[in-house]
């Protein structure tokens, strides 16, 4: 398994489940530790999508192509 198809089945979505995690943090009441840091939280799931969501997906075999159909010209 090559690191872009490691990057698009686990890193990118784990930084989206982070920043989603940060705003449930920032959000509860019960733990003032979680809520502290929940800014902190989202900024790092922020950061994590902006480098992970610009690596190009893994080319189809013989198509030369990427998984994006959508930017065809």
């Amino acid at each position: 398994m090559s690191f872009r198809a490691i990057n698009q089945k686990y890193l990118e979505p784990g930084s989206q489940i982070l920043m989603v995690l940060g705003i449930i943090a920032l959000c509860q009441p019960w733990n003032l530790l979680l809520h502290r840091y929940g800014v902190t939280i989202i900024l790092i799931g922020l950061i994590g999508f902006n480098i992970t969501s610009k690596i190009a997906p893994e080319e189809k075999a013989g198509t030369g192509q990427t998984g994006n159909p959508g930017a065809q010209h």
